[in-house]
């Protein structure tokens, strides 16, 4: 069983960034640089399947520019088998990069697409739904825990009212949340590892997409600043701001 693992090159999730001075950007300039936590976590999963003798190869790809190339390069270390680099220099909307992924699985013709439910910069998330309506094969978003007997999968999905479990057929695409697992720490024998498997490069036209936005970005706004607090001197008064200042209950 082929497990393919889309994966995002995101910023830090603690670094602080600001918005561009153009108003549609935000500004990454020096900051460090990683693979989105979600999407790490279902790299995670889908080493943990080979481990299990339930997967035979795992295959990390990435859509983006050149620096990209550094994300795959530690999925390698964390144990995919080889990495698809697609390089496109431009930001691609959600949509678009669904389609080169699609275009990307048909190639290669996985059993399990495993990606993040969402990046932590945009928090589109789309492309997991985008891409499983593309290639016309079952979804299951916000997995928690997965389990792969013959050619379905149980999902347990987190969903506001609580846990829910489906069952899909395979071929399938499953998006990540946060507590499917706890991702591993790269090793220094993982990096050295990593160095002899093989990254390749493709470009959308290597796949046959063309890539054209369908989705603008209107501005990028810092959040308001948050306002001081203030101590109540008993419970009374804390249920009454509560009530009548934050409007909470």
């Amino acid at each position: 069983m082929k497990v393919l693992t889309p994966i995002k090159r995101v910023p830090d999730p603690f670094a602080k960034v600001t918005p561009g001075p153009d108003g549609r950007s935000v500004v990454v300039d020096g900051e460090k640089h990683v693979i989105n936590p979600f999407c790490e976590i279902a790299l995670e999963e889908a080493i943990r399947l080979k481990e299990a003798g339930m997967a035979t190869e795992v295959v990390a790809v990435t859509v983006g520019g050149a620096e990209a190339a550094e994300q795959l390069r530690t999925a390698l270390a964390m144990g995919a088998d080889r990495a698809v680099h697609i390089q496109v220099d431009e930001t691609l909307d959600p949509p678009a990069i669904a389609k080169l992924l699609a275009a990307f699985a048909k190639r290669e013709s996985p059993q399990i697409i495993l990606l993040g439910k969402q990046a932590v910069d945009l928090d589109n998330n789309a492309v997991g739904q985008y891409l499983a309506a593309y290639l016309g094969v079952p979804q299951a978003t916000f997995a928690s825990k997965i389990e792969i007997s013959g050619s379905e999968a149980t999902v347990a999905r987190e969903t506001d009212s609580g846990i829910e479990t489906i069952r899909v057929a395979l071929p399938a695409v499953i998006t990540t949340d946060l507590r499917l697992n706890e991702p591993r720490y790269v090793s220094l024998t993982g990096i050295v590892r990593a160095r002899s498997k093989p990254l390749e490069t493709l470009s959308p036209a290597d796949l046959g997409v063309s890539v054209q936005a369908s989705v603008r970005l209107i501005s990028v706004e810092a959040p308001p600043k948050r306002q001081g607090g203030r101590k109540v001197a008993s419970v009374s008064e804390l249920v009454q701001a509560l009530k009548e200042e934050a409007k909470a209950i």
